[in-house]
């Protein structure tokens, strides 16, 4: 069986986080994948740190497994021309190069697209090509507040929050893989390349969903909920009743009650042995529940804090509710579910030591996925890009190299 995405090529010039992800998707998927980076420098999450796992920042492992790496400088006329040189042999180029940088490389989805007629170019900044912020410099976190994310995240009662990853580069990542699939299929039947236009903001905006649409619909601006939800009740984390003393003391164990339909709702009072509340007709319907919301809450509070957390999860996996414990890191992989799935994998660097890294969430009948491979090394696949994909030969590789081209 072949992967998914076997024969695609992909030069991923793009650093950071939301291009990259984007790039480690594809990889996951098949495509070869070519990181393209600065000489001497890399992309800046090499740095970012601690932890670190030897010279690998935890932060550019995360992005960067099932990829080659090359380093051109393309500053450098001689640079410049390998890359387009690589673009011409490739199916799709990711790039977040700001919009008048771009332009005045001379690497404008324009004119890489005049070259290679079937090129897939994919353009992720903060804003867009577009508008009258089409140049501003665009990070997740001035992005999570401008978007209103950070005014529906939080206490109820607190600041505005962001959300505890860079979220609008992970979902904008997510938006530009699906766009890019979805030009691969358009190209086999129209036979020309496109140019993709993904903006932080606006995958931020649609990532909001119900909540934007609430503020369309109504006019009302969503107020922060904390750890509830907008629209159904309850649907909330409840602190529930501590575990025996240990030498530490009593702790604070978490559940979510995760309640999305009015069966579920009969089913929770009868686990929790409150047929009052099942049969109160002020909390028959979600609508009554969100309604009544300031009355309901407080009672399933007390009632939360009546037994421990595993309890409440016995009872509520017998009666088929949505629930989880909030879990740390350390308890996540620590779960048998995790180890089922594959979520953490062990690969080997350059010297043969083992790395562990987050997996991969594909799992697809039918199709072969590639084995994870640990991310590169700076520049580590440049001489065999060179001599593979674009035919150069050892000697002008070693010019190149003079130059400090690579």
């Amino acid at each position: 069986m072949s992967t998914p995405l076997a024969n695609v090529r992909v030069l991923d010039a793009s650093r950071v986080l939301a291009g990259p992800f984007c790039g480690q998707l594809l990889g996951d998927l098949g495509a070869e994948v070519i990181k393209l980076e600065r000489p001497g420098a890399g992309d800046d999450t090499r740095g970012w740190g601690p932890p670190f796992a030897g010279e690998f920042s935890a932060y550019y492992l995360s992005c960067n497994r099932n990829k080659k790496a090359i380093t051109l400088d393309l500053g450098q006329p001689q640079g410049l021309e390998l890359f387009y040189d690589l673009a011409k042999k490739s199916d799709i180029l990711l790039e977040n190069f700001r919009a008048q940088s771009a332009d005045k490389l001379g690497i404008s989805p324009e004119k890489l697209l005049a070259q290679n007629p079937r090129l897939i170019v994919c353009s992720i900044s903060g804003f867009g090509r577009t508008g009258p912020w089409n140049d501003l410099p665009g990070y997740d976190y001035p992005v999570q507040a401008l978007s209103g994310l950070m005014s529906i995240t939080g206490p109820v009662e607190g600041p505005p929050a962001k959300i505890g990853v860079a979220a609008t580069d992970v979902l904008t990542g997510l938006y530009a893989a699906t766009a890019l699939l979805a030009c691969l299929h358009a190209r086999a039947q129209s036979g020309h390349g496109y140019a993709i236009d993904m903006a932080l903001l606006d995958c931020a905006v649609a990532t909001q969903v119900n909540v934007v649409q609430a503020y369309l619909t109504s006019g009302a601006v969503p107020a922060r909920q904390g750890n509830a939800h907008l629209q159904i009740v309850p649907y909330q984390a409840f602190v529930t009743a501590p575990p025996a003393l240990s030498s530490e003391g009593a702790r604070e164990d978490w559940l979510i009650l995760a309640v999305g339909n009015d069966g579920q709702w009969q089913r929770f009072c009868k686990a929790a042995e409150r047929p009052d509340l099942a049969s109160d007709t002020r909390f028959t319907t979600n609508t009554q529940r969100v309604q009544g919301r300031s009355i309901l809450v407080p009672m399933i509070e007390a009632l939360m804090k009546t037994r421990s957390c595993a309890d409440w999860q016995n009872r509520l996996h017998d009666a088929e509710v949505p629930h989880a414990p909030v879990l740390d890191h350390a308890q996540l992989f620590a779960l048998e579910q995790i180890a089922a799935r594959g979520m953490k994998v062990t690969v080997r660097d350059i010297a043969g030591k083992p790395v562990e890294l987050a997996g991969s969430p594909f799992h697809i009948a039918g199709a072969s996925l590639p084995t994870p491979t640990m991310p590169p090394r700076l520049g580590q696949n440049t001489d065999e890009v060179l001599r593979d994909v674009l035919n150069i030969d050892a000697k002008r590789i070693d010019e190149l190299r003079l130059a400090k081209v690579i």
